[in-house]
């Protein structure tokens, strides 16, 4: 072996010659993107996976493949996502459940602030606050003075302990002052048929699942849960503005990549999601599912995120909730 492949040979096993970032990205994409959902394909995460996953891929001209891998919270997905190849091929569509499990999990196999890199956010959708109609409530108002007249009596369910409906509401309930009981269930469908048939009498539900039965006349929505009116159901006033001042809680959407993917590559996926979110089919697609478009990139969400998580694992040592 000559002196100047063995250096070479030392030099690559050592790290110190490596591939400069610009000629990744300047060959990117090259090969097809592993689009990582945390849920179970059919459900909102996943239908905004699909929908904006076949334009990503029309734009970046290379096949986008959603690759569903549900559990904890889409802590399974996060952290295929987080230990990737930092060089834009894997990416995952993940929501507010990742902020959501930062403070429920004492200890995750990743850090969302430092190993995965915020794409940008694409888009958000409320939860509606929604009753039973034998709960004789008609407004926020009407919930919380009942609520108050009698304590732990009035129960509200969930997909599960430590899911985004039953967090919103344990924040809801700090901040009206009222004391409900918790119905955790295996999934927002089983909540829903419980609440439909009166066994249970509350469920902040996403908008897909609750609004073809308020429409129907078997439920009753009270509010939603974001800060502004919701464009799809502009009738029905906030939280906030009904009753529990400074409430809020929106279930955001966005899109990471492996923490050190080059900014020039993050810059072109957040580019060619901005573009998407504005077409037609896809704003008309995700409205079946209560998913409104909602962009911003990447710095901006960043900064959005670590006061997320702050406010969310705040909340959750407040009200003792724990994973079992």
């Amino acid at each position: 072996m000559s002196i100047a492949l063995w250096i070479l040979r030392v030099v690559l096993s050592a790290g110190l010659l490596t591939i400069p970032t610009s000629a990744v990205a300047q060959g990117y994409p090259s090969k097809p993107i592993t689009f990582f959902v945390g849920f179970v394909a059919g459900g909102g995460t996943d239908y905004l996976a699909r929908v904006v996953g076949q334009r990503l891929s029309e734009s970046l001209g290379q096949p986008v493949v959603v690759d569903n891998r549900p559990g904890a919270g889409s802590t399974i997905a996060a952290d295929l996502a987080a230990k990737a190849a930092p060089d834009g091929h894997t990416i995952l569509m993940a929501n507010i459940a990742l902020s959501l499990s930062a403070g429920l999990y004492g200890k995750l196999p990743y850090n969302l602030l430092t190993d995965l890199a915020p794409v940008g956010q694409v888009a958000a959708s409320p939860q509606v606050v929604t009753v039973n109609p034998s709960l004789p409530v008609k407004s926020i108002k009407e919930l919380i003075a009942l609520a108050k007249s009698k304590p732990g009596q009035i129960n509200f369910g969930s997909a599960g302990n430590g899911s985004p409906a039953h967090l919103c509401t344990e924040l809801f309930k700090s901040m009206a002052g009222v004391d409900m009981v918790h119905v955790p269930y295996k999934g927002g469908a089983q909540a829903v048929t419980d609440l439909l048939g009166g066994r249970i009498d509350l469920l902040m539900g996403g908008p897909a699942e609750i609004l073809p039965h308020v429409k129907s006349g078997k439920l009753r929505a009270l509010a939603v849960t974001t800060p502004d009116r919701s464009t799809m159901i502009p009738d029905l006033p906030t939280v906030s503005e009904a009753g529990v001042p400074g409430y809020e809680f929106v279930t955001w959407f966005a899109v990471f990549a492996p923490a050190r993917t080059p900014t020039t590559i993050l810059e072109r996926l957040y580019g060619a999601f901005s573009k998407i979110m504005q077409m037609p089919q896809v704003k008309d697609g995700i409205s079946s599912q209560g998913i409104e478009p909602l962009v911003s990139p990447p710095k901006e969400f960043a900064a959005f995120l670590k006061a997320d998580v702050a406010k969310w694992t705040k909340v959750i040592k407040d009200t003792g909730i724990q994973m079992n």
